[in-house]
């Protein structure tokens, strides 16, 4: 760095100063300090800049080891988003987010000078273990607990789910079953309570929840259950490949989609598209959830605000439409409803 400073001409706080992307640089100063570097082949020293700094040019990432879409397309969005800012990526996977093992993860990672931590940390068990994680460290935590917002980036859930049996009831159906995930979960909690406040805000029946886990094998005995309730004729699953497996199931029972039963997922898999009536689903925006939480790390990590972080609102997600609702079909001599249900975005 000092070699550096002498071939551009400028301190030795200058050079650091360009490194650090600091906004009090001129862009004359800065292009003249970035050539010296290139005719030096100058490169950071990460390990240098630890032993001085107390903390690597590494961003940790602890998360579960799964083939969940969601927790899958989130780590890889963060993972993108984390290497675009200049930071290497650290990854700590957990086979299950126990408290043990989060609490593990997190040492693995400090004893690596880690420069700050993304967490994502969608079961109740996982939050509970962050409440011994250093107050000084940059932190962020990805679909958490909506009770503890601080340093918390999550998709808004509850819209979501609105959205989804928003868009059944404005197809004409009176009420919308829901397939939910397991209890334990944030998402799915907060994708329960977007259904139910949808159902409230239209003045429809609440049918009982089907509870489930994230697979399609769970979709599927869901959908054999529901293919066996006549007035069960919408349905929001939780998640796409619970709607897969749902559909599967009422197909095999001899219920059409959406002749029959409409359905409605959530996080628009790659397959949604591609199956057979295309699946109506609610798409969540993973990439800015992973470039909001890399902004949330580096203002902790830059310059943290005196009065403490800001509450950041969920991102909301948006309805994908496609194949998989139709309104319902009526009875030979059957009288239409007295009034349509309320569509989106009504008062």
């Amino acid at each position: 760095m000092t070699d550096v400073a002498r071939l551009a001409g400028v301190s030795h706080q200058t050079v650091s100063r360009v490194l650090n992307d600091h906004p009090n640089v001129k862009e004359q100063t800065r292009l003249r300090v970035r050539a010296a570097m290139e005719q030096l082949g100058y490169r950071p020293n990460r390990a240098a800049r630890a032993l001085v700094t107390g903390r690597s040019h590494v961003v940790g990432i602890v998360a579960q080891n799964t083939a969940l879409y969601g927790p899958t397309a989130v780590l890889t969005a963060v993972e993108r988003a984390v290497s675009a800012d200049g930071f290497a990526v650290g990854v700590a996977s957990v086979p299950v987010l126990d408290r043990s093992s989060i609490v593990d993860a997190v040492t693995r990672l400090l004893e690596q000078r880690v420069a700050g931590i993304v967490v994502i940390a969608p079961v109740r068990s996982a939050n509970e273990a962050l409440d011994d994680v250093p107050d000084d460290l940059p932190l962020v935590v990805i679909d958490g607990d909506p009770a503890r917002p601080r340093r918390l980036v999550t998709v808004d859930q509850r819209l979501g789910a609105r959205l989804a049996t928003q868009c059944l009831l404005a197809a004409g159906h009176e009420t919308v079953w829901h397939v939910s995930g397991p209890p334990d979960w944030f998402d799915s909690a907060e994708r329960v309570a977007g259904w139910r406040q949808a159902l409230l805000d239209a003045g429809a029946e609440i049918p009982p929840v089907i509870t489930a886990n994230w697979s399609l094998d769970s979709g599927y005995e869901a959908g054999q259950l529901l293919a066996g309730i006549p007035r069960a004729r919408a349905v929001f699953a939780a998640n796409d490949h619970l709607a897969l497996g749902i559909m599967k199931a009422l197909r095999e029972a001899g219920r059409s989609v959406p002749r029959d039963v409409s359905v409605v997922g959530f996080d628009d898999i790659p397959e949604a598209g591609y199956v057979s009536p295309a699946l109506t689903t609610v798409r969540p925006d993973f990439e800015a959830v992973a470039a909001q939480a890399v902004h949330l790390l580096r203002a902790q990590m830059d310059d943290p605000p005196a009065g403490g972080l800001p509450r950041l609102a969920p991102i909301p997600p948006c309805l994908v439409e496609r194949e998989s609702v139709a309104p319902p079909r009526r009875a030979a001599g059957a009288r239409p409803r007295a009034a349509a249900a309320r569509r989106p975005g009504d008062q």
